[in-house]
C-alpha cells in the first residue's frame, strides 16, 4: 500500500488508490476520570472537530482498513472494533463546503474530483484503554484529542449523528456482552466498574444488585489487593478473567441494565 503523506496526494492519486465513494468512520470510546471519553480530530480549514476516518484501499478489506486507521490515530495494535452501521445519506457530504475548506487550506480542487462526490461510510466503534493511547492527528488534521462526551455537541458534517448511533450500539451491548476490559486498567475496583456502566448509560444502578450480577457472570475476579490511599476503608481490586470474559463476548449474558 502506497503511504500517503498529504490531501494533495490524495487528491491527486487517490482515485487510483483507494476505492470510489466508499469510506469509513470510527468512533473511539475511552474512559478516564469516571468520564466516557471520545476522540477527535480537529481538521485542517475547518472550524468543526470530526471523528477518526479513512479510504479504504482498492485492495484492502474493509474491517482492516478501519483498523489502520485506528492504529495510526492511537497508536495500540490489539482494539475491540465493532461495525455498528452504514451511513449513506444523499446529502451527508456538502459539496460546496468541502471546496470552500480546501479553498481556506490553499488548496485547487476541480469540482468533478472524486474526494468532494457522494461518500457511504460504514462506522466502527472502538474501546480503548486511555492511558495507552498515544492521539496522533492525520495529514488532513491540526490537532488530535480527547473529548468529554457529555462536552461534544456538534461535530464535522454528519459525524455527531455517527456518535450517537455509536453510544446507542454500545448501550444495547451491555444488555447481551460484557463491557469494561478494554476500558479499564488491569486492576480496578467494583466501584470503578459500576461508575464505568452508569456512565455509558447515563443512569445510576444499584450498588448490591450490580456487584451481584457482575459476580454472577463469573468473568470478575477479586484480588487479594485492596485500592490504598482513599479516604475511606480500602476497596478491594479486582480482574477480569480473560478466558471467562471472551466466552461471554460469545455466548453472551442474560438480562439487561
Amino acid at each position: 500500500m502506497a503511504q500517503i503523506k498529504s490531501i494533495e496526494q490524495v487528491i491527486h492519486d487517490g482515485a487510483k488508490l483507494f476505492m470510489p465513494s466508499v469510506s469509513v468512520d470510527c468512533v473511539i470510546f475511552g474512559f478516564h476520570d469516571n468520564q466516557l471519553k471520545v476522540l477527535l480530530l480537529k481538521m485542517k480549514g475547518a472550524d468543526q472537530w470530526a471523528l477518526p476516518g479513512g479510504f479504504i484501499y482498492r485492495d484492502e478489506d474493509i474491517d482492516e482498513a478501519a483498523s489502520r486507521v485506528l492504529r495510526e490515530r492511537t497508536g495500540i495494535q490489539d482494539i475491540f472494533l465493532k461495525q455498528f452501521h452504514v451511513f449513506g445519506q444523499p446529502k451527508r457530504s456538502d459539496k460546496k463546503f468541502h471546496l470552500n475548506m480546501m479553498k481556506k487550506d490553499g488548496i485547487k480542487v476541480n469540482k468533478d474530483n472524486w474526494i468532494i462526490q457522494r461518500f457511504i461510510t460504514t462506522g466502527y466503534y472502538a474501546l480503548v484503554d486511555f492511558q495507552f493511547v498515544k492521539p496522533t492527528p492525520d495529514f488532513s488534521s491540526v490537532s488530535c484529542e480527547w473529548w468529554d462526551l457529555k462536552d461534544i455537541h456538534e461535530l464535522f458534517m454528519d459525524h455527531k449523528n455517527i456518535l450517537d448511533r455509536a453510544l446507542e450500539t454500545l448501550r444495547l451491548q451491555l444488555n447481551y456482552q460484557p463491557i469494561g476490559y478494554n476500558l479499564l486498567p488491569e486492576k480496578f475496583t467494583m466501584p470503578e466498574l459500576q461508575k464505568l456502566y452508569e456512565t455509558i448509560l447515563d443512569k445510576s444502578l444499584d450498588r448490591r444488585n450490580f456487584q451481584r450480577r457482575m459476580s454472577g457472570f463469573g468473568f470478575v475476579k477479586r484480588l487479594k489487593e485492596t485500592r490504598q490511599g482513599g479516604a475511606h476503608k480500602a476497596p478491594y481490586l479486582y480482574s477480569f478473567d480473560l478466558k471467562k470474559y471472551k466466552k461471554a463476548l460469545e455466548e453472551g449474558l442474560q438480562g439487561g441494565w
